[in-house]
Parts: structure tokens; C-alpha cells; sequence
């Protein structure tokens, strides 16, 4: 119990992998009857319970009445989205919205993607450092997901503060408790944002992924309007957020271990693989939460219908059972087991384009700077424990 209050602490948000090797030290899965939930540490228990049928996402018991009233407006935003829905609903709306993002779109983001971080590089070079957050981790993705969804590329600052606030009520615990008037602005204003641009649309269709979100329909089925807000706001996170931790991370990662960058820099070939492993190195998405439908057994215990589960993602990555020397990073370690985009039905939609974003952001870097070096005291963590990243990370170039 006290390991995982320590998560939340100061000390666990600026490195929890010590406390996820004591609590799996104890075993895979660790029931808090205070909290009704089972803590899953081991890669084989949280891969399969991602993948097991009697486990739901569906966690938020709102009564329909209560989602219309003005105060579970964050609620509402968060109830529609195919995150936290499960099949057959989720099929639905996984499948009306993978029709606006199929592998064809994502490729033909390359040259976009190029052209802005050759920009943004350009900028770097003239200062001779970055502040790799603000100049490039953020404005980079959120600029692709606003260009894909056909969106004003200079609403992107609304965008990256609303984005944030998403993050924070996803987390949960004090931060959001503290931030929650904010939050719920923020919401109202996304809100309002989207419903616009979907009325607009369906009047006057344009390129991009909101006009095939507001006309895409399967087998007569369209979204509602609801699951249109939604979903719209999971794609403006979830294509952000996370792939914002990953550049920034990874580059945290490479830039503390030379011998992997300088390994990386004579041997570029490494870099999709490289890629993979800085995906189970810092894990951007540390946990996802299920509910248990049906009794079930994890760990050789017994789990009842009705337990929280929190599936500890970047835990299992360092599952020594899976990985070995699971704290080292090894840019040529050859296994890709790690779950990072989750798996099963909810394996993350936009895993290609995270890849990609990230390939051309390192493989632009090495070949652009000759040197790369942290700033003294250049790096902050940010206080938030489920969609874990930095909050400043400072380098010089050269």
C-alpha cells in the first residue's frame, strides 16, 4: 500500500521504476482491498488481461441524466470516446473512425512531417540550443493532428492548453483536483470549438479528418454528434500528448546514455528498432485502468466481479521475466514485446503515425547536429503520474 501511495509522491513522479520492481518483487498482481483494486505489475498478466474479454473500460457509472447537467460537462467529453467504451460500441466507433485514418494518410504525412522539423531544426541551428519542449516536442505533433484534422494550424496554442488539460482530469488525484476550474474551462471551450467546426462542416465539407469524421458511416451507421466531440478531442490528445512525451523522453533517454546515441549515430539502421526500445524505455502511457465484469482469475488469485484494475504498462516493460537487463537501454535489444501502445481492442490507433513523428524527428537531428549535450540543470519531470513526460528539457546543439 505505502509503495503505491509513493507513485503519486514527488519521488515517484520523477522515476517510478524502483517502486514498480518492489511491488512486482511481491508478485505480478497486488490486491488493495481498501481501494477495491488489483495492482498488475508483470508483463504476461497485464498483456493478457489488455486482451481478455471479461475485463471492460467501461469505468464511469454516470447516470444518463446527471452527463447533461453543466458540471459533468468534463465527464461528458471523456464518456463518448472509443477509449472508454467497449465492443460492440467500441467496434463501431473504431471502425467509423479508422476510415479517416488509414495507413495510406499516415504515410503521406512523411513529407509534411519532414518540412516541419527541417524548420523547426532550422530556428535550433540559429540559436545553437533548444528548448526541446517548446521548440520542437510539442508544436511538432500538434501541428500534424491540427493539419490532419484540417484545422486552423494557428489555433494550435488553444490546442496545446486544452490538450494539457485533458492530460490532467485522464490522470486524476491532486493535480487535477487543483486544476479542476481550469480544466472544466478548458473543456467548455474545446467543446464549443468542436461543436462549431462540425456544424460547419457538414454544411461545408473541407480536407481533413474532422469532414471524414462528420461524413464517415458504416453499414448506415453514422456518429452522433457526441461522438463526434468526443473522438475528435481523444485524436487532438492522444496524437499529441503522447507522442510529445515520446520525442522528449526519448531524447532525455538517448542524451543520459552516450554510448547508445553515439551507437545510434554510426549505425542509423538501428533507428526503427531504436524507436521501439525507447517506446518500453520511458513509456510515455505508464498505466491504463479496466473494471473486472465477470470473476476472474490473475496471478493464481482470485479477482471478483466489480475490482478496479490498473494495468502498470511501463512496470510490465521492465519485467526482467520478459526483458533482460530491463533497465538498460539497449538501442539493440531485438525484442519489440513491450506494451506501450497497449493491445488487444484497444491497441493505440494512431501507433503508426507516433512511430513515424518520431523516426524523422531523431533521424533528423543525427544528421543535422554533430553535437547534442543537456544543459546543466536543463530538464524537468512533470507532475503528472499516467501520461508521464518532462516539463522543460534543454539542449545544446553544435
Amino acid at each position: 500500500m505505502q509503495d503505491i501511495q509513493m507513485l503519486f509522491s514527488p519521488e515517484g513522479l520523477q522515476n517510478p521504476y524502483p517502486i514498480y520492481d518492489r511491488l512486482r518483487a511481491q508478485s505480478p498482481a497486488l490486491h488493495i482491498p481498501e481501494w477495491n483494486s488489483l495492482f498488475v505489475t508483470g508483463h504476461p498478466e497485464v498483456s493478457a488481461l489488455l486482451r481478455d474479454p471479461r475485463v471492460s473500460v467501461e469505468r464511469m457509472d454516470i447516470p444518463a441524466s446527471d452527463l447533461q447537467k453543466p458540471e459533468f460537462e468534463p465527464a461528458r467529453a471523456l464518456y463518448h470516446m472509443m477509449l472508454f467504451r467497449d465492443p460492440p460500441n467500441h467496434t463501431r466507433l473504431r471502425g467509423l473512425v479508422s476510415q479517416a485514418f488509414t495507413p495510406k494518410v499516415v504515410s503521406e504525412l512523411r513529407t509534411l512531417i519532414e518540412a516541419l522539423v527541417e524548420e523547426i531544426l532550422n530556428q535550433v541551428a540559429e540559436k545553437g540550443e533548444m528548448e526541446v519542449l517548446e521548440d520542437l516536442a510539442s508544436p511538432l505533433p500538434v501541428t500534424v493532428i491540427l493539419r490532419m484534422l484540417g484545422l486552423n494550424p494557428q489555433d494550435a496554442e488553444h490546442f496545446r492548453q486544452w490538450s494539457d488539460s485533458i492530460a490532467h482530469l485522464l490522470d486524476g488525484g491532486e493535480q487535477s483536483a487543483v486544476l479542476m476550474p481550469r480544466i472544466m474551462q478548458d473543456v467548455h471551450d474545446m467543446n464549443r470549438y468542436f461543436r462549431q467546426v462540425a456544424d460547419d462542416l457538414r454544411e461545408n465539407p473541407q480536407p481533413g479528418l474532422m469532414t471524414a469524421l462528420a461524413t464517415a458511416e458504416l453499414e448506415g451507421d453514422k456518429l452522433s454528434h457526441e461522438e463526434l466531440l468526443s473522438n475528435a478531442i481523444l485524436l487532438l490528445v492522444a496524437g499529441h500528448e503522447t507522442t510529445t512525451n515520446l520525442i522528449a523522453s526519448g531524447l532525455h533517454a538517448l542524451l543520459t546514455h552516450p554510448e547508445q546515441l553515439a551507437d545510434l549515430r554510426a549505425h542509423p539502421e538501428l533507428l526503427d528498432g531504436a524507436i521501439e526500445e525507447l517506446l518500453r524505455f520511458v513509456n510515455p502511457v505508464q498505466a491504463t485502468s479496466r473494471v473486472v465484469k465477470t470473476d476472474l482469475e490473475v496471478a493464481g488469485m482470485s479477482v471478483p466481479a466489480g475490482t478496479q484494475l490498473q494495468l502498470m504498462l511501463a512496470a510490465a516493460n521492465r519485467d526482467p521475466r520478459v526483458f533482460a537487463d530491463p533497465h538498460t537501454l539497449n538501442v539493440r535489444r531485438e525484442t519489440s514485446r513491450h506494451l506501450a501502445f497497449a493491445a488487444g481492442h484497444h491497441y493505440c490507433l494512431g501507433a503508426s503515425l507516433a512511430r513515424l513523428e518520431a523516426r524523422v524527428v531523431f533521424e533528423k537531428l543525427l544528421q543535422r547536429f554533430d553535437t547534442l549535450e543537456l544543459l546543466p540543470q536543463s530538464f524537468v519531470w512533470r507532475p503528472n503520474f499516467t501520461l508521464r513526460g518532462l516539463q522543460t528539457l534543454r539542449v545544446t546543439v553544435g
